[in-house]
């Protein structure tokens, strides 16, 4: 039996979530159709865009996205601060730039003047709205409806595009971010897509790697890398420092550990630890062989909560759930 999405998706126990969505039968619908010869690699280009302008509307942030042939994956953070904090009328244009809205909110967006019953209307409609501002399942809704009738269009037919549901497990701490998100990074040279992870297309990875190639030739100290791309949530450093929102790790230390990773995972070096392991493994704790096992084998290994054991137990907590669960899965992070 499936569990719904209100009983593993909770704030209160992480604000980090991978999401999975596949086209129905994983036909070929985005990619090269081995059966027919079509080939619908530009529709990757589209779920690529859709997922870059959805993330400026809604209060969640792209930590990680690859476009595969027949699914996506994301990497996203639910910033519930920043949602809580927007005014009736941003919660109203954010929404109205996606939906038409209602007659009463368009009003109210032009500053026409309203009656008091009006605007407790407004404001009512405004809170129910500003709730899905931050839902992953909205999110994936927007991408996935809107793909759904351009690839329908192109191919003149009706039905379904996608699988009803989408696959989602929570990212209790650290060790699990950086896991996914190298993961999701690594899909296409899994895939044998890409040879190495800053030529891989549709991919956040590719985004970052140019941004940075970019950055460090106009800098002194090419080990300072800024002016990450503005699409995707940035990369802050040290969690344990006092720094701004963003992922808690150096992006220089990310790519590293991304392409040592990719190292790992062919087929003449598998098993084979480099003696160049690099410095953010150390940091967040974790054993070379382990890290392999769970970066490379992610969404096999673990279900809908992603962490050490510490971390799943209090999520477990916060849940109600009856019992920890994911704890053999949660000994590749001890």
């Amino acid at each position: 039996m499936t569990t719904a999405r209100s009983q593993h998706v909770s704030l209160d126990a992480t604000p980090y979530y991978h999401c999975v969505s596949r086209c129905v039968r994983r036909a070929f619908l985005c990619g090269l159709d081995s059966v027919t010869g079509q080939d619908f690699d530009h529709r990757r280009g589209w779920i690529e865009n859709r997922i870059l302008e959805l993330q400026s509307v809604f209060c969640i942030d792209l930590c990680a996205y690859a476009v595969m042939s027949n699914h996506y994956h994301v990497v996203l953070y639910v910033d519930q601060n920043q949602c809580e904090g927007l005014s009736t009328l941003e919660v109203i244009e954010r929404w109205q730039s996606l939906f038409n809205g209602t007659l009463l909110t368009q009003r109210y967006a032009l500053g026409e003047p309203l009656s008091q019953t009006e605007l407790l209307a407004v404001e009512e409609k405004a809170e129910t709205w500003r709730a899905r501002l931050m839902d992953i399942s909205w999110f994936i809704r927007c991408v996935n409806e809107w793909v759904a009738k351009e690839a329908n269009a192109e191919d003149g037919c009706t039905g379904r595009f996608w699988e009803g549901r989408y696959k989602s497990q929570a990212l209790l701490d650290e060790k699990a971010l950086a896991a996914c998100m190298v993961y999701v990074d690594l899909n296409p040279v899994r895939a044998a897509m890409a040879k190495v992870p800053e030529a891989s297309e549709y991919t956040s990875v590719k985004q970052r790697s140019r941004q940075a190639k970019q950055s460090a030739k106009s800098m002194k100290n090419p080990n300072q890398i800024k002016n990450q791309p503005r699409d995707l949530m940035p990369f802050v450093g040290n969690p344990r420092e006092k720094i701004p929102k963003g992922l808690p790790f150096a992006l220089k230390d990310y790519l590293e550990l991304v392409d040592w990773t990719g190292r790992q995972v062919r087929k003449n070096k598998r098993g084979s630890i480099s003696s160049a392991i690099p410095s953010l493994l150390d940091r967040i704790g974790i054993e070379p062989n382990k890290w392999v096992m769970a970066s490379c084998h992610f969404e096999a290994r673990f279900k809908c909560l992603v962490g050490a054991r510490k971390s799943l137990s209090k999520a477990c907590d916060t849940l109600n759930f009856l019992r920890v669960v994911g704890v053999g899965a949660s000994m590749l992070f001890s």
